[in-house]
């Protein structure tokens, strides 16, 4: 069996899909979170390499956090590899420009990070493409006839299903909507420092007894009415609620946003994590309602022959020349194929379900694959080592680049704590209005009148130890950070040395299941000669269509985790695919 050398590439931007070597069907319109982001600020409000210079994530020189015991250190030392050292330099290259859209896969990769592996050739033989043709139309037609569907199932093939997972996608569409709340929230923290306007009219009226500045108690009515740009004032006092009004803590200006940008990152590589995991589910999930048909295909087939051989025995029985026991042992094995092809159209539609819930289509319609067959698809090189893919994969995932975000913002968080006893806290206040009052009922002497304010003021919470308790809390929350990218490192290595092995020996398989599979043919045919000829009995050829059955039960099986391995391999390093020219 050939094999079929699959390369293509898809982007998912503004709800369309472009892709090279395969047509891929334009993808349901969206709207596109960082489009919109990118139209809303400007690149230098996405990202800048200056932020990103001012943050030495991993070793926290800058915070001088001395808690890197040697745990930390031993285990950092494990992975001395670029792009585990400090701020990775691929997730350094991608943060530091702005995201105007969404992409499957990102083909940044430097060259000091990640060699570029030659494309060398696979130990399956090849396998000539082979196009979509109008008689294959009709193989799908009677596979839909066959499973009982009507007009209104859904055709589709594997490009289709993979360009479906765009912006209308709950769990995308979800994920790119934070995406655009953490950018709005990057927004708010850049203007911080602004003043904000207050705009209305107050109005105030005592009766009975107050105290006046010299102590004594006395009885006076008395109203005050203020309005315009401020309000809220009464007798001598300035306006409570200034008209045009800043109040900040100054460390808040200063640093909230460096941490809400690097939480924008955090959330725009969670964005990319979660389409490129829909991706996957998409792919494996069509590859199983795919194995669900030609499983039901295989049982087709081997209960044909299955009934030819129950009548041949029937025939030997009934002419004397066989046992009638034989034949009712085929008619028994007649049904049990029967109760397996059941089994098998049963799948198909519950694959066709699940592939339509995870592709989130509207009243969950039958699918039906429009590929006539399946082929082994090659879609990572195997001939580059192991070692290189976990490289690649390190400095692909957005996982990874999430979890070096995530770093960057609790040491940004910290030295915030550091510095927040030795600046002050802010208060500007200007107003612009017409006040007056009077006594008893009346209100007279209305005019204008103008405050100003200005406050500054620094606080140290709770005699110091507050200040330090509040610089524990952050220090262990940006080693919580560091650990939980320690973490996310190994479960991309183990996930991308488990699918590597994989693909490795699941492909071994399909060319033994290939072997089998002649040879059980060759056996059926043999044996039905024979029986034919008058040299043997029907029920002999029995095994040999159950023989048959199994390897070709078989043979797809090792295909289908071939090719989902391969779909976990290129999720695993990160979907990094590029598309040729």
């Amino acid at each position: 069996m050939p094999r079929l050398h699959l390369c293509f590439g898809l982007l998912v931007c503004a709800g369309c899909a472009s892709q090279q070597h395969l047509t891929l069907p334009a993808a349901p319109t969206g709207t596109m979170v960082h489009e919109q982001v990118a139209a809303a600020s400007s690149p230098a409000d996405v990202a800048t390499p200056a932020l990103m210079a001012s943050t030495k994530i991993v070793t926290l020189e800058s915070a001088r956090i001395g808690s890197e015991h040697p745990q930390v250190q031993a285990r950092v030392a494990s992975y001395r590899h670029p792009v585990r050292e400090g701020i990775d330099p691929a997730v350094e290259s991608l943060q530091s420009q702005p995201i105007t859209h969404v992409s499957l896969a990102s083909t940044v990769r430097p060259a000091d990070a990640i060699s570029v592996v030659p494309p060398l050739t696979s130990e399956l033989p090849p396998v000539a493409s082979t196009a979509y043709s109008p008689s294959d139309q009709v193989v799908v037609e009677e596979r839909a006839s066959q499973v009982g569907i009507g007009h209104s199932a859904i055709q589709m093939n594997l490009p289709t299903a993979l360009a479906m997972v765009g912006g209308q996608h709950p769990a995308v569409g979800f994920a790119q909507w934070r995406v655009q709340e953490a950018y709005a929230q990057l927004s708010q923290a850049r203007v911080l420092w602004l003043p904000s306007l207050q705009a209305g009219f107050s109005f105030h009226r005592h009766d009975g007894n107050y105290q006046a500045s010299d102590g004594r108690i006395v009885d006076i009515d008395r109203n005050s009415f203020q309005y315009g740009l401020g309000s809220g004032a009464v007798g001598a006092g300035t306006t409570p609620r200034p008209g045009l009004v800043a109040q900040f803590h100054l460390a808040d200006a200063i640093f909230q946003p460096e941490i809400a940008q690097k939480m924008a990152w955090a959330r725009g590589h969670a964005s990319t994590a979660v389409t490129n995991t829909q991706l996957r589910n998409a792919a494996i999930s069509y590859l199983q309602l795919l194995d669900a048909h030609q499983t039901e295909r295989i049982l087709d087939e081997s209960r044909l022959r299955t009934a030819e051989l129950a009548k041949l025995t029937g025939d030997f029985a009934a002419a004397g020349q066989g046992l009638q026991a034989d034949a009712d042992r085929v008619q028994t094995e007649l049904l049990m194929v029967e109760n397996r092809l059941l089994s098998a159209r049963e799948r198909i539609e519950v694959t066709s379900a699940r592939l339509a819930q995870v592709l989130s289509l509207d009243g969950g319609p039958t699918i039906i694959p429009q590929d006539p067959t399946l082929l082994p698809l090659e879609l990572v090189n195997l001939g580059a080592e192991k070692s290189q893919l976990i490289a690649t994969g390190l400095a692909n995932r957005p996982e990874l680049k999430e979890s070096q975000a995530l770093v960057a913002a609790a040491c940004e968080q910290y030295r915030r704590q550091q510095y927040a006893p030795f600046v002050p806290s802010v208060l500007l206040g200007f107003s612009s209005t017409g006040f007056g009052g009077g006594l008893a009922n009346s209100l007279n002497n209305v005019d204008d009148r103008m405050d100003f304010d200005a406050l500054m003021s620094w606080q140290v919470r709770n005699f110091g130890l507050g200040e330090r308790a509040a610089r524990r809390e952050a220090n262990a929350q940006v080693e919580q950070a560091k650990y939980e990218k320690i973490r996310a490192m190994d479960q991309v290595a183990s996930e991308i040395a488990t699918a590597y092995a994989e693909v490795l020996y699941r492909g071994q398989q399909i060319g033994l299941m290939q072997q089998a599979i002649g040879f059980a043919e060759n056996s059926f045919e043999r044996n039905l000669s024979r029986i034919r000829d008058g040299q043997g009995l029907p029920l002999e050829v029995l095994q040999s269509v159950r023989a048959l059955e199994d390897a070709r039960l078989a043979y797809l099986k090792a295909l289908v985790d071939h090719n989902q391995s391969q779909f976990q391999l290129q999720w695993a390093l990160g979907w990094p695919i590029t598309a040729e020219s």
